[in-house]
């Protein structure tokens, strides 16, 4: 298994960018996003989540016949760790902290596993996730799991989707979108190590995962401002500095030192 993890983000934008909304829907707008930035949005929660529902439907047909049946071990694993993540993303204090936005927003959380050889996963707007088989032995605990799937939940929780259609509203050239798409990457691996320290998991698997995904990757990144994507050498370096802040974080906050 030699193709490097994506997000699936660019698929979500791929499917939702040309649809179109009746008069009266109107997007979000501007407002505080994670981490006190200034965020652009361009869907109403209503919007998004049923751009992502007709997005995963479309998802479905095209991998009908090869989505695992729920019984199968590698669905209940994944579900499992998914309603971990998705009670962790519940903790107000979690959310104040990270400043997300998701007063007013629902997400499904639905899972589906793709028998595929991709090593990728990804979450649509809305919550809807599909994971391909190629990257479960890479991610070969729950934890190196939580890494994955706490990074895809948190473009959600995040609205990166939406927030991406506004920005290629708002135009600029392909380095400039290029850079937001490397800045959305970092910003929910920073979140996803919160969220799997939140959800009882291990924050430092976040870093031997990423170690795993640039053995597999070989050397054969594009030069980082040519990639949407960080380098596996940044990710690696910035997790090794969020970790232990995330799980200082949650010991604080089982200690009771932080309001719940």
């Amino acid at each position: 298994m030699t193709t490097p993890m994506r997000t699936g983000l660019a698929l979500a934008f791929a499917l939702v960018a040309g649809c179109e909304f009746p008069s009266g829907e109107e997007g979000a707008g501007r407002g505080e996003g994670p981490g006190g930035r200034e965020q652009p949005l361009a869907l109403s929660p209503r919007q998004e989540l049923r751009v992502g529902r007709e997005a995963y439907a479309e998802v479905l047909e095209k991998y009908r016949g090869r989505i695992l049946p729920e019984n199968h071990p590698d669905v209940q694993r994944v579900k499992r760790v998914v309603a971990r993540l998705a009670k962790a993303a519940e903790i107000e204090p979690l959310q104040r902290e990270i400043h997300l936005r998701t007063h007013g927003y629902s997400f499904d959380w639905n899972v589906s596993v793709v028998e595929d050889r991709q090593v990728n996963a990804f979450c649509l707007p809305g919550g809807e996730i599909v994971v391909y088989t190629g990257i479960l032995p890479v991610a070969q605990t729950d934890d190196m799991l939580a890494t994955v799937l706490s990074h895809e939940m948190a473009h959600a929780l995040a609205h990166h989707g939406s927030e991406r259609i506004a920005r290629e509203q708002a135009g600029g050239g392909k380095f400039t979108q290029l850079r937001y798409d490397r800045f959305q990457e970092s910003e929910a691996d920073h979140i996803g190590v919160f969220l799997m320290a939140f959800a009882g998991y291990d924050p430092n698997a976040a870093v031997d995962f990423w170690k795993r995904m640039e053995r597999l990757a070989g050397g054969r990144e594009p030069p980082e401002f040519l990639s949407d994507h960080p380098s596996h050498e940044t990710r690696v370096e910035q997790l090794r500095e969020w970790a232990p802040r995330a799980a200082a974080a949650k010991r604080a906050f089982d200690e009771g030192r932080v309001l719940k």
